[in-house]
């Protein structure tokens, strides 16, 4: 097993995190934002389970699913000038929009009962007209980041996103065939998940104010939860400002372009970072 880089912008104006965003499909933003505003969320994020955080009796699910947290200390987690410098980094300036929220959240509980929703994918980013499940393309329509915010501390054991490090590099070629109108999630599964098995599996471990910032073709997957405190994370995407284009005349792809392109096999199955 491989463990993630922990990345900053550094000196290097985000070279040494793109290289590992190219390799590994993800970077983990340590202290991506402040401890003292993960808490604040985590509180508010109690009040909508219903559930006591002084009383384990009242955990009666092993997944709680919360929507739609625009609170200020939401929108102060989204938007540091950390994460904004390295969406500039792997996105590209003038390239992503603000977060004007933090989506959806699967706040996991420890439980007698496993859920299953264990399996590995990929999230989409857009729904057709009359389906009912999210599709992607090769050009990742309508999302340029998968992000997973951890609000609570995150241990081997309390349920920590799996991720096949390396694995958004295979999913290009799956993709490709399907044309700017892509294939539901749910289809290219079967596919998906036996071209990414030899890929070493990483646990999304941190502490609560650590991003993950991944690739939005990066295969993961949920898991139960074995330890004793309930695992808070949000895993929202970050929209694109304009769409990713795979054929830049000028040649200023963002590491997030790069990886699709690398593959596909452009420019040799390389693409330089700095």
């Amino acid at each position: 097993m491989i463990g993630p880089m922990d990345a900053h912008v550094g000196d290097d104006g985000g070279t040494a995190m793109a290289r590992a965003f190219l390799r590994d499909g993800f970077v983990k933003i340590e202290g991506a934002f402040p401890r003292a505003t993960a808490r604040e969320c985590e509180a508010l994020l109690w009040k909508e389970t219903g559930c006591d955080p002084d009383d384990p009796a009242t955990w009666t699910e092993p997944v709680h699913w919360v929507g739609g947290m625009a609170q200020p200390p939401f929108v102060a987690a989204a938007n540091t000038p950390a994460l904004h410098a390295a969406f500039d980094v792997l996105v590209g300036p003038g390239r992503w929009a603000p977060r004007p929220s933090l989506g959806s959240f699967p706040l996991r509980f420890p439980h007698e009962v496993e859920p299953d929703d264990a399996g590995w994918h990929i999230d989409g980013g857009y729904l057709p007209d009359g389906e009912t499940w999210y599709f992607a393309n090769v050009r990742s329509r309508e999302r340029a980041l998968l992000m997973l915010f951890l609000f609570t501390d995150v241990s081997e054991v309390d349920a920590p996103t799996r991720i096949r490090a390396g694995s958004h590099l295979d999913m290009p070629v799956l993709l490709a065939p399907y044309g700017d109108a892509g294939v539901s999630i749910l289809e290219i599964a079967p596919a998906m998940v036996d071209a990414t098995r030899h890929r070493p599996e990483v646990l999304a471990t941190g502490q609560a104010g650590d991003v993950f910032l991944c690739h939005p073709f990066l295969v993961h997957a949920a898991q139960p939860h074995h330890g004793t405190a309930p695992r808070f994370l949000a895993q929202p995407p970050l929209y694109p400002a304009v769409p990713l284009e795979l054929e830049r005349a000028d040649g200023a792809y963002s590491p997030v372009e790069s990886s699709i392109r690398q593959g596909l096999g452009a420019n040799g199955g390389r693409q330089e970072i700095g």
